[in-house]
């Protein structure tokens, strides 16, 4: 219990990161005269997850792949850094339809920003977020008899980006590819099967700026 409190008091903070960081930016963001980014995020991967059920691995199986679509917003902090929030919706959507599930992973990232040439960024800085699970644990079928009891499941998640920015003549848009390891630990809340585990894997990212 006593480290289900930690934990939980971990996830708190960086859900709370996630939305403090929006708030400084949008100020320090009108200091410096320039508009936020938006823009849509493609991301696949794989990961390793010995507490939650992947609903596209068989039953017993540790993990699994790992894809989602998201939206951003990207505030300019200084020339050289900026703050990237994060919030997934193809995944929540979809789990929460077709299997009754939730699993949603908001996150925020600083990068900074290296120039490599006036159509090239290098970006690279690391990662923050909370990871929110409903469903069942690993050993669960996706639907049916077999389908095990689900719980609510949090941790914080910690990470990193490394990535390039390709700009147009335009300005208007540009286009991202970047890669994110992280790792998540998780822990059942109010759980009598007290689960807990961790969660490792990376994502490729291809992001669309607008």
């Amino acid at each position: 219990m006593k480290t289900q409190n930690i934990v939980f008091k971990l996830s708190i903070f960086a859900f709370l990161i996630t939305l403090i960081i929006p708030s400084v930016s949008i100020a320090q963001n009108d200091s410096l005269s320039n508009k936020p980014k938006y823009g849509i995020k493609f991301r696949a991967g794989g990961r390793y997850d010995n507490v939650r059920m992947c609903v596209a691995s068989p039953p017993e199986t540790k993990g699994g792949i790992a894809a989602d679509i998201s939206i951003f917003m990207e505030f300019k902090l200084s020339p050289k850094s900026v703050a990237h929030i994060d919030i997934p919706i193809f995944r929540p959507i979809l789990f929460g339809f077709a299997f009754e599930m939730l699993q949603f992973e908001p996150t925020a990232t600083l990068k900074y920003r290296k120039f490599l040439s006036s159509k090239t960024d290098l970006k690279a800085g690391p990662l923050l977020g909370v990871s929110l699970h409903y469903g069942p644990d690993y050993n669960s079928e996706a639907k049916g008899i077999k389908r095990t009891e689900s719980f609510f499941a949090m941790g914080p998640i910690i990470g990193a980006y490394f990535g390039f920015e390709f700009k147009n003549a335009s300005k208007k848009r540009s286009f991202e590819i970047g890669i994110t390891p992280y790792a998540e630990a998780l822990y059942g809340i109010n759980d009598p099967a007290n689960h807990q585990g961790y969660v490792f894997g990376g994502l490729l990212d291809f992001t669309i700026n607008y």
